[in-house]
């Protein structure tokens, strides 16, 4: 039998001649019947939920946020514009005590040597180790060792290198290194604190020397007693001291320990038991210049030829120097950068780690063709292997700035107490004021506040350079 057709309906003509009923397509307004799967009449959002389902998971979230966040921003930005007390309304007077106290520029100065430094210096650490990481057999126990600090907190670190910066060589280790190494090619004086009689005939000079009034001669002994030396602090070889023989056509003399043990001795006079100085450098100075040189024996005696006579003997200083003790790492001069190389030393290997991951992203067979076409090493790194992490180095570089601007343990931990105020940062000096000491919560608050402005547009550049990311 036919198909039969559906009267007054059109569509495609069906198999046996007739023509088959279609369905219209629900239109904007229409509601599915009961076979569709969804309740009629009802909105979901994108994605398949609630709104308000969607608000009451959202809801606890949104409460920490703002005690969290929210209310202390606006209380802060509230509290700035009161005095001390927080009873009177004092306006912008806080801020520009802010911008005119000198302790406090002294912390925005070096917050800005942080902004600048502290990124630049980790982010270019961060890039070589990247890229070393890449052409050494243990890469991966080098990323732990280089990463590693980052497991340690601010306080550990602080207190780690407050240890690391000790003046003395034998407590903190970078003056034992730097120690170590001016003593491979300096030598210390035998005998620091060295000084002749007051009543001698040597008599000090600038820089610490000693130079003799009288003229050295041929034929007469010029000999030059020390005191001022422990008998404990002589080297165990030492000597007698013996008087200089006259050589013909020289300058001849003794340097020795004028002091007997018992205080028996004369003075200037070689008598037994006292110790020569060997080592001892001696110079004739005629009209400023050093004409000649000589170096005590181990007898304590000392020749200079002829041209010596009638020119002043002259102990440099460089005979009584005291021990070389190393840098004052922690000094006015250094806090300030010893502080950053701390926090280097902690971040360095998270920024390795950030460009590690996008350099793996990097095609190899870019790198491949310009080392085809003939570029070197450092071309490719320079042209090709920097272009292309230039997003992951500006994340790097961002991180840390927000970061270090928020900076505030290593330098309250690291910085002794006479040079803390070198040191100072914002968010140290808001502590300051504030708590530590200062009593003043209304410039602390303004503190705070421009501590805000300073990080929203680094924040402002991050958000908006994810959002254009996210659209590619």
């Amino acid at each position: 039998m036919a198909d039969a057709s559906v009267p007054g309906a059109s569509g495609p003509v069906g198999a046996g001649g007739g023509v088959s009923a279609v369905p219209a397509p629900a239109g904007p307004g229409s509601v599915e019947g009961p076979g569709s799967g969804r309740r009629p009449g009802k909105r979901r959002s994108i994605m398949g939920t609630r709104p308000w389902i969607a608000a009451l998971f959202l809801l606890p979230a949104l409460v920490l946020l703002g005690a969290l966040v929210a209310y202390p921003i606006g209380y802060t930005v509230y509290r700035s514009l009161f005095d001390a007390s927080g009873d009177s309304f004092v306006g912008l007077k806080n801020f520009r005590t802010v911008f005119t106290d000198h302790g406090i520029l002294t912390a925005v100065r070096n917050n800005a040597i942080w902004v600048v430094v502290a990124p630049t210096v980790a982010t270019g650490l961060g890039l070589v180790f990247a890229v070393l990481t890449e052409r050494v057999r243990w890469s991966t126990a080098f990323k732990l060792v280089i990463f590693m600090p980052m497991a340690i907190s601010m306080l550990a670190a602080g207190i780690i290198f407050r240890l690391v910066y000790e003046q003395d060589p034998s407590r903190g280790v970078a003056n034992a290194v730097v120690v170590a190494v001016h003593d491979t090619f300096t030598s210390n004086s035998a005998y620091p604190g060295a000084r002749p009689r007051p009543d001698s005939d040597l008599k000090p000079t600038a820089g610490g020397s000693f130079t003799s009034t009288s003229a050295a001669r041929v034929g007469t002994s010029a000999d030059l007693p020390l005191v001022g030396i422990p008998q404990t602090e002589l080297p165990s070889d030492a000597q007698q001291a013996k008087p200089a023989a006259a050589k013909p056509g020289q300058v001849t003399g003794t340097v020795w320990l004028d002091f007997r043990p018992g205080g028996t001795g004369k003075p200037d006079v070689i008598d037994p038991g006292e110790k020569a100085l060997s080592g001892v450098k001696v110079e004739a100075v005629e009209n400023g210049k050093v004409i000649a040189s000589a170096k005590s024996g181990k007898d304590g005696t000392y020749a200079l030829p002829g041209k010596a006579a009638g020119a002043r003997l002259r102990l440099p200083a460089s005979n009584f120097s005291g021990k070389y003790n190393g840098i004052n790492w922690l000094g006015p001069d250094l806090v300030t950068p010893s502080i950053i190389g701390s926090y280097v030393w902690m971040w360095a290997g998270f920024a390795m780690v950030l460009i590690a991951a996008g350099l793996a992203g990097v095609p190899r067979e870019l790198l491949e063709q310009a080392r085809v076409d003939g570029a070197g090493e450092w071309q490719v790194f320079r042209r090709i292997t920097v272009p292309l992490l230039a997003p992951v180095l500006v994340v790097v570089m961002v991180t840390l700035m927000i970061n270090v601007l928020k900076i505030f343990d290593l330098v309250y931990i690291i910085a002794p107490g006479n040079t803390q105020s070198n040191a100072n940062v914002l968010a140290l000096q808001l502590y300051l004021s504030s708590f530590g000491g200062g009593n003043d919560l209304g410039v602390g608050s303004a503190i705070g506040v421009i501590l805000l402005l300073l990080v929203l547009p680094v924040m402002i550049f991050n958000i908006r350079r994810l959002r254009r990311e996210g659209r590619r």
